[in-house]
Formats: structure tokens, C-alpha cells, sequence
């Protein structure tokens, strides 16, 4: 029976059908923005090879899956599915956030984090659930939610969306709406919404703000998109900065996010420390 064939993206001599590896290849290489050939220069192997590797032609070594994955800057938990497409073990791990082997990483996170007392500070993973805060954190979302800010796991891109969570209490809550769903794309790690991401953006897209029409902005745009929050006489205007670790082999570190948040205005820096 024959054997059914295409030819390869460059053209040249037909190849078998695309294997799983070759599929998910295909798809980081388009990502990144190369061609076969772009990315056989970037690597240093050949793009006749490149080409049999992805249409499933010539099977990869490790290495070589490896060394794509580094080249395309693909992340931790992604490289993984690429070594199991190929046949391969995983080979990044995924440690236990308060296990030993974290203790230098969880120090300097809980430095960060205590350091920005008397203003919140959190921890997110990936998919913007709440790992940890700092006191203040824990103390300002019990004054904004009272008991609903002890119960259950906390998901912070639903907590602002929802009519029973954070969105009553932020005065300019279309501004931020919109600039969280910015930063939810723009801050995916390795530059990719995955597939819970895309389905948490499904879910909230009804109660998305409508984007103004380009032009349409009455006055120039402020430079940083402020949380005023407003709850009785609370009035609290925050911005925040987001850290991620330097050079993560483990995939509970690389997808950590440190957000810290600010005072905006001297108001605010002057009655944060008190006013929760």
C-alpha cells in the first residue's frame, strides 16, 4: 500500500505525514516567526534536515529536541511536550513550591514580599491564580470582599471580572479591565496563551469592556493605568510593577509572577499603612 506524501515547507524530496513532534515544531517555529530555513541558520543544522525532523521524515535525537526548544525559546512545561512527542522522558521538573529544593527561590520571594509592607504584594502562576500574598494584601482584600476573600482558590482575572468580587470596587474598572486582558496575552509565559488561558478569556469575554475606537480617545492617555479602589470612605489609587525570576530550570519558578503594588498619589502613600 502506498505510502501517503507531501512535500516538505521549502520544497525538495516528499516526506512521510507529519508526526506529533513535527506538528508541534511546525507550530513554535510559526510562532517565533521563522521559516525552515530561518530556523536551520538560528540553530546550525541543516534545513534539508530541519525539514525531514518536522514532516516526521528523520526522527530527533534528545538533543536535538532540546536544542530546538532552547533556540525557540520555548518554555519549561512546553519543552516537555515536545521531548514526549518525540519519545523522550521530560526533563524539567516541576517542584513543589514550599519544597527543599525552593528554599533559596522561596526566601527571596518572601523578602520581596514582606519588603513591601505596608502595600500589597502577590504571587500568581501562570494561569493569574493567587499562590500567595503578603499581610497587606490579605488584609486589603478582606476590607474590599469581607467573607468571600477567605473561601476557596483565588483567580484574580475572575475576582476583577466578577460582579460579587473586585469589579464594585475599582472606580475606573473598564480602563482596567481592558488593560488586564492586555497584560493577560502580552505577560503569557513564552509569549503563548495556552489552552486553560484561552478558555479562562472564553469565559469572562461577556463581561469584557467594549475597546474604544481607534482615535476616539478625548485626552491623552495617563502613562500608567492606575487601581483606584472605592469602598465607603476607602479611596486607595495603586500601579504595580510585576517580577519574575532570572534564570528558571524549574517550571513552578519559570511561571511565577511577583505583582507589588504602589501608591499612585500621596494620598494614598499617606493612609495605605492604615486605612486596612
Amino acid at each position: 500500500m502506498a505510502v501517503p506524501v507531501r512535500f516538505g515547507e521549502n520544497g525538495g524530496m516528499p516526506s512521510h505525514e507529519a508526526t506529533p513532534f513535527g506538528d508541534l515544531l511546525r507550530g513554535w517555529r510559526q510562532r517565533r516567526g521563522h521559516s525552515q530555513l530561518s530556523l536551520s541558520l538560528h540553530a546550525g543544522v541543516s534545513s534539508r534536515h530541519l525539514s525531514f525532523v518536522e514532516s516526521g521524515r528523520s526522527r530527533p535525537s534528545r538533543e536535538m529536541v532540546l536544542h530546538l526548544s532552547r533556540v525557540l525559546q520555548v518554555p519549561l512545561r512546553e519543552g516537555n511536550d515536545l521531548l514526549l512527542a518525540a519519545g523522550f522522558a521530560p526533563v524539567h521538573r516541576e517542584t513543589p513550591l514550599d519544597g527543599p529544593d525552593l528554599r533559596a527561590a522561596n526566601a527571596a520571594i518572601e523578602l520581596i514580599l514582606s519588603h513591601q509592607e505596608p502595600y500589597p504584594a502577590v504571587v500568581l502562576d501562570r494561569r493569574w491564580n493567587l499562590v500567595k500574598g503578603n499581610g497587606a494584601a490579605v488584609r486589603f482584600f478582606a476590607k474590599l470582599l469581607g467573607d468571600r476573600a477567605a473561601t476557596g482558590p483565588v483567580n484574580i482575572v475572575r475576582l476583577v471580572f466578577a460582579d460579587d468580587g473586585l469589579k464594585p470596587w475599582i472606580a475606573n474598572w473598564s480602563e482596567v479591565a481592558e488593560a488586564l486582558l492586555d497584560r493577560v496575552r502580552r505577560e503569557a509565559v513564552g509569549g503563548v496563551v495556552d489552552a486553560e488561558t484561552t478558555a479562562l478569556l472564553g469565559e469572562i469575554a461577556g463581561g469584557a469592556p467594549r475597546l474604544p475606537a481607534p482615535g476616539s480617545a478625548s485626552q491623552p492617555s495617563a502613562p500608567i493605568v492606575p487601581l483606584c479602589f472605592r469602598k465607603g470612605d476607602l479611596a486607595l489609587d495603586f500601579f504595580s510593577t510585576v517580577t519574575t525570576l532570572g534564570t528558571p530550570r524549574d517550571i513552578a519558578l519559570q511561571e511565577l509572577r511577583i505583582e507589588c503594588f504602589f501608591p499612585a498619589n500621596d494620598a494614598t502613600r499617606q493612609s495605605a499603612s492604615t486605612a486596612y
